[in-house]
C-alpha cells in the first residue's frame, strides 16, 4: 500500500525536472543565442552588406573579395574575424561578399578558379591580384596582407591555403556547376 502512494509523488516529482530543464534549455538558448547563432546571422547579412564587384573593381580602391557559403563551417567560423576587419578598414577598402550557391555570381566563381571556401582575394586600386587565401586563416594573416594593400606598400602575388570546404564539381555542366552533397 505504501508504494502507491509514492508512485503520485514521484510522477509529480519527474514532471517538475522535466519542465525545469526545458526551461532551462529555452532560457540558455534565448541567453546565449549570439554565441550559438552569431556567424550563420554574420554569413546571411554579408551579402547585404557588400560592395557589388563591378562597383568595387572601378572605383580605385583596394578591394576584399570573399566566396563563402552559409553552409561552410570554416567560414562560419572565420566570420566573426572577418567583420571585424571589415569594421576596422571598409572606409579604405572594398568588403565583396560573394555566395558560391548563387549562380549570379558564376562567372566570378570561374574567374578566379573558386574550389575551396572560404576564398579571399586581394587587389590592390588598379584591380591587380596580390594575394589569395584558401581556406581558415589567422586574423593577424589577413590583418597584414589588408595594411599593406591601404598602406600601398609593395608585395608579392601570394597564396595562402589551410583548412577549407570543398566545391565539388559536376560532370555535366547543366545549370548549377557545383553539387554540395
Amino acid at each position: 500500500m505504501q508504494s502507491d502512494s509514492r508512485e503520485p509523488q514521484l510522477n509529480a516529482n519527474l514532471n517538475l525536472i522535466v519542465v525545469l530543464l526545458i526551461v532551462f534549455v529555452i532560457v540558455s538558448l534565448v541567453l546565449f543565442r549570439n554565441l550559438f547563432f552569431q556567424s550563420t546571422y554574420l554569413l546571411k547579412s554579408f551579402g547585404e552588406l557588400s560592395v557589388e564587384p563591378e562597383i568595387a573593381f572601378k572605383n580605385k580602391k583596394p578591394t576584399f573579395l570573399e566566396f563563402y557559403a552559409e553552409w561552410c563551417e570554416v567560414c562560419k567560423e572565420m566570420a566573426p574575424k572577418v567583420s571585424a576587419l571589415k569594421d576596422e578598414y571598409e572606409k579604405d577598402i572594398n568588403f565583396v561578399f560573394l555566395n558560391v550557391d548563387n549562380q549570379k555570381w558564376e562567372n566570378y566563381i570561374r574567374k578566379f578558379e573558386v574550389n575551396g571556401i572560404p576564398q579571399v582575394n586581394l587587389f590592390d586600386r588598379e584591380g591587380n591580384l596580390k594575394s589569395t587565401f584558401i581556406g581558415k586563416q589567422e586574423e593577424i594573416t589577413i590583418r597584414e596582407s589588408l595594411a599593406s594593400l591601404k598602406g600601398e606598400t609593395k608585395s608579392h602575388e601570394e597564396i595562402h591555403s589551410a583548412e577549407f570546404s570543398v566545391i565539388k564539381q559536376k560532370k555535366n555542366y547543366q545549370g548549377n556547376p557545383r553539387s554540395h552533397g
